[in-house]
């Protein structure tokens, strides 16, 4: 193994920081970053283009530690090269308040380009961010002009290769020639449980190979072989990269290298001392760094900026000679939407209907997709029924990266954590389609975009029962509440085609936390309301519909979706009973919440306690509007095979039944 002494001092400092913080956290993962310092050392000290002092730099390389649970490897490399993280960060390391928490979790003005530590999450949001580069560089560049030209690199684990998500994407990858995309493989042969030949022993290189990747095998530990690796993967084109580096775990320790205990626990201070002296470093201080290293490290400030300040210069020619690009790369990255767009949301008359809120929402788009150019997104092989196709438009593809319309396969997962990546990256406004009953195998990604806040937009149809014959497998009603039940996910079900271009309008001017939109199969009938007041009460996630035909109520109808026209023929029926009866469209819990409380209390006034909400899904959470002497018609088994007017009726959401569900509650 050639190395210098030097290198080698660098790279072991990498080690102590990662045991040192571990051990002082009495918490964390020392084994794999004290077994992939060579590979970050190589890669922040020879490859990575970065700008500590300007962690936002579009034209950036953008580098994700996949394997979150070694985050402290990451931690040490920001504050090595200059990034606003100090020593004392490191020694707060999974404390309460500290920049430094067990997992990264995003937070781009510390360097930290995305959240990990659910395996695999890290592997396939790398995949969006290549996505993005690809797309943004087909759009913007120009001979002369590489605006975009970054990599993306991530550090990978057995765990995340073991994970179906990190198949879905690498499969994904390949067919799509993602070539900026270089991966480092820890393979360790090391999991918490032993040896991963207990689980994992298929041929890792075939199958990436079989997937269309560039593959590379060398020792990772060797930093010259590792150099060589990374200066060939950029070489390579038409392909993305997986360098895998046969590590060991814990690397340096004489007594708990290649062992399960290394991976999720510390040291302890002896064996810390023992490796120290095994690495022949110069203190057994804690945390102690040598001052020539820390200076070899911080050259990245120096290197960054002159990086920074070339493209910036190419960027300013380049605005000189293409200035609509140049104002149109800044529009972007400042999340402003282009002047007037929202003229061209569609206003639908009731004469148009019926019309499905699916196919209202592809209507939307097509309407947006000229005046709004970085809006993109597809389907999980399911377009024609999400109606997520912007018509006249390429589809993305190693011929046509300019294409805004995505064959994401039947991926769902791996969609989800692309578009993460998408969004993550920059200037894009991202959708992506499938059934809502199919959102359970995007849901860790989905967990992970209202983490961060990024603002992704999910197009669920097929939104209840009343998608019909497909049957209880594919009819959704535990999935409105459970993604209700995730912070900072924005859920809304419109009820007829303009309360669906109103959500798009809130989708589209959210510039934090994901937005979804539940759309019917069915089709509904289009309701007699201002576009103003839909617009309006769409916002503020429940509105006065239709008020009682009375001066007074005595009861209110609340419901969403498809529901509501159902809740206005009950209306209807109740007043020729000289009922008095308010209907409330309430599209977002979360929207209606975030209102003031003259607000809320204005559209269910506390005085009115006879409340019935109407909702074909579990009825669990309704009891915070319908109070204690209200009740909710909804839907607490599994839906059946069969044409959705006859679930209307078996199921009790006929106009008749709920009809006398509101007189029921009216003589209690």
């Amino acid at each position: 193994m050639s190395v210098t002494t030097f290198d080698q001092l660098s790279t072991n400092a990498l080690r102590v920081l990662a045991m040192d913080g571990v051990q002082k956290a009495h918490s964390g993962h020392p084994g794999m970053p004290m077994g992939t310092a060579e590979i970050a050392y190589v890669l922040w000290s020879r490859h990575l283009k970065h700008n500590p002092h300007n962690p936002r730099w579009i034209n950036r390389d953008r580098f994700i530690l996949s394997a979150g649970h070694g985050s402290i490897l990451l931690y040490s490399l920001l504050y090595l090269t200059g990034y606003p993280l100090s020593l004392d960060d490191l020694k707060q390391f999974r404390q309460w308040g500290s920049k430094t928490p067990g997992h990264p979790e995003y937070a781009p003005e510390l360097g930290i380009e995305t959240t990990t530590g659910p395996l695999g999450q890290g592997f396939v949001t790398g995949v969006g961010m290549a996505v993005a580069q690809a797309h943004l560089a087909a759009r913007f560049n120009r001979p002369g002009y590489a605006i975009f030209d970054n990599y993306v690199y991530a550090i990978v684990s057995d765990g995340e290769l073991m994970e179906g998500v990190s198949h879905e994407a690498a499969s994904f990858a390949g067919c799509q020639a993602l070539e900026r995309l270089i991966y480092f493989y820890d393979d360790n042969d090391i999991s918490i449980e032993g040896s991963t030949d207990i689980t994992f022993t298929e041929d890792v290189p075939a199958r990436f190979r079989a997937y269309h990747w560039h593959v590379q095998e060398v020792d990772g530990h060797d930093i010259e072989a590792l150099d060589a690796a990374v200066k060939a993967a950029q070489a390579a084109k038409g392909q993305p990269h997986l360098i895998i580096c046969h590590t060991h775990l814990a690397y340096g320790s004489p007594n708990k290298h290649d062992t399960p205990g290394a991976h999720g626990s510390p040291l302890g201070q002896e064996e810390i001392r023992l490796t120290k002296e095994a690495l022949g470093w110069p203190s057994q201080e804690p945390f102690f760094v040598p001052e020539e290293v820390l200076v070899h490290y911080r050259t990245a400030i120096t290197r960054g900026a002159q990086a920074e300040a070339s493209w910036r210069d190419l960027l300013t020619h380049y605005e000189r000679e293409y200035p609509i690009e140049g104002a149109e790369l800044k529009r972007l990255w400042a999340q402003e939407l282009p002047a007037d767009w929202e003229s061209a949301l569609p206003v639908f008359q009731k004469r148009e209907g019926p019309l499905s809120t699916r196919a209202a929402s592809g209507r939307v788009l097509n309407a947006l997709s000229p005046i709004i150019p970085e809006l993109l997104g597809g389907s999980a092989d399911l377009a024609p029924s999400n109606n997520t196709t912007l018509h006249d438009l390429p589809f993305f593809q190693p011929e046509s990266r300019e294409g805004r319309n995505f064959h994401f396969g039947v991926r769902e997962h791996a969609m989800g954590g692309i578009l993460n990546g998408m969004a993550l990256y920059g200037g894009l406004k991202v959708y992506g389609g499938t059934f809502l009953v199919f959102s359970d195998y995007m849901r860790p990604a989905v967990r992970l975009a209202a983490l961060m806040g990024v603002p992704v937009t999910y197009v669920w149809t097929h939104d209840s029962i009343f998608l019909g014959e497909d049957g209880p497998t594919h009819q959704p009603v535990e999935q409105l509440l459970s993604l209700r039940a995730i912070p900072n996910l924005t859920v809304i079900r419109p009820a007829d085609a303009n309360e669906a271009a109103a959500a798009w309008r809130v989708a589209l001017t959210r510039t934090t936390g994901p937005v979804a939109l539940l759309l019917s199969r069915q089709k509904l009938p289009i309701l007699e309301a201002t576009k103003k007041k839909v617009s309006e009460g769409v916002a503020c996630g429940a509105y006065i519909l239709s008020e009682s035909a009375f001066p007074r109520i005595d009861i209110i109808l609340i419901a969403t979706g498809s529901e509501v026209s159902v809740a206005l023929e009950v209306q209807r029926i109740l007043a020729a009973e000289k009922i008095g009866a308010r209907v409330v469209s309430m599209p977002s819990w979360k929207l209606f919440d975030a209102q003031s409380i003259f607000y809320r209390l204005n559209v269910l006034p506390p005085d009115v306690k006879r409340r019935l909400a109407i909702e074909a899904g579990v009825t669990l959470g309704w009891e915070r509007y319908t109070g204690e002497q209200g009740t909710v018609v909804g839907l607490d088994t599994f839906g059946a095979s069969a044409p959705y007017q006859r679930l209307k009726e078996e199921f009790g959401f006929a106009a008749e039944r709920i009809a006398a569900r509101a007189r029921d509650l009216m003589k209690s």
